[in-house]
């Protein structure tokens, strides 16, 4: 056993005790192992890795807001995503003000609603935008009116297909907006421990800011919960774009124009005697008439060939194609 100790071992020990070269007290001394407290109301379902996926998506999400809400609003809309963090439920819920503006997301095939949590500012200021007005917001928070709350549900209902693009490296969803409440008191669509992931996003519409929250609950991302890494959403990416774009790239490139020259050959004369060229002077080149020529694509020497003619038109034949390992 590598943890037993020879006789000799046992003595040379022995010796240095006796001798005072070594202390009783550095032998009793062992080394203090760091422990991490572990809070059993608030389990750690979500890694970093799966909160930092989560931000890359919906980074791509808000630059599809940005890009398609000014279609509506008439204005700039500019998208930043803050932060993704783990918290229960119940935080998220308590965090809740009144009047609240809530969008209940069915996030099909996978289980569960995930929810969108709009700014009320940005409500009042959707809707004045949307009625033609200068975009607004009120000064003083009041409840939405039936008639905004149907414009409002029109913009996340925009904002919910949006949803598809970013998430197709994880899982085809199919988004679709359920309702919208108003009222705190209502927003209880999930047991309150249950862990969840939480999005926070700054929306600018013109001059106007406000956050929007996205809660999803572990449950609803559960099945796809392994699929949630930069590792498997990069690849998953890779291979799309390499399936998807393949085809059309080719066809692009293939009616790509790029110049073919050929070089009948080189020479050197002095500033004076191109300064005093007439028509009929003869420059001597460095290759003679039986030479083959060097073909270039673009500024990469690819072919050797013959000049000749066709028609009414100087041309070469190609002889050899130069490979890049020559």
């Amino acid at each position: 056993m590598g943890d037993t100790l020879s006789q000799a071992e046992i003595d040379s020990l022995l010796n240095a005790l006796s001798s005072g070269e070594m202390d009783v007290e550095t032998l009793n001394e062992t080394p203090e192992k760091s422990v991490s407290n572990y809070d059993f109301a608030k389990p750690s379902k979500f890694s970093r890795d799966h909160l930092r996926t989560l931000e890359i998506i919906f980074e791509n999400y808000g630059r599809l807001l940005s890009t398609n809400l000014p279609a509506y609003f008439r204005k700039s809309v500019q998208v930043e995503v803050m932060n993704a963090e783990a918290n229960t439920y119940s935080e998220f819920s308590n965090a809740l003000s009144n009047p609240v503006l809530l969008g209940v997301l069915n996030f099909a095939p996978l289980s569960g609603n995930v929810i969108i949590e709009l700014a009320v500012n940005l409500g009042f200021t959707i809707v004045d935008r949307m009625l033609g007005g200068f975009g607004n917001p009120l000064e003083k928070d009041r409840d939405f009116t039936e008639i905004e709350l149907v414009i409002v549900e029109r913009i996340l209902e925009v904002c919910t297909n949006l949803l598809v693009d970013p998430w197709e490296n994880v899982v085809a969803i199919e988004p679709r907006l359920e309702r919208i409440e108003t009222n705190s008191q209502f927003a209880q669509f999930i047991s309150p421990s249950e862990m969840t992931a939480i999005i926070t996003m700054n929306i600018k519409i013109g001059d106007v800011e406000g956050l929007m929250n996205i809660c999803i609950p572990y449950t609803c991302v559960e099945k796809v919960i392994d699929k949630l890494n930069t590792k498997y959403w990069y690849s998953a990416m890779k291979a799309d774009l390499s399936g998807q774009f393949q085809d059309s790239i080719q066809d692009i490139i293939d009616y790509a124009k790029i110049p073919v020259r050929a070089m009948l050959g080189r020479s050197s004369i002095s500033v004076n005697d191109f300064a005093n060229l007439q028509v009929g002077d003869i420059i001597k080149l460095d290759t003679k008439v039986d030479d083959e020529l060097d073909v270039y694509v673009g500024n990469i020497k690819k072919f050797t060939a013959l000049p000749g003619a066709t028609s009414k038109s100087y041309a070469v034949r190609v002889t050899s194609i130069i490979r890049e390992e020559q």
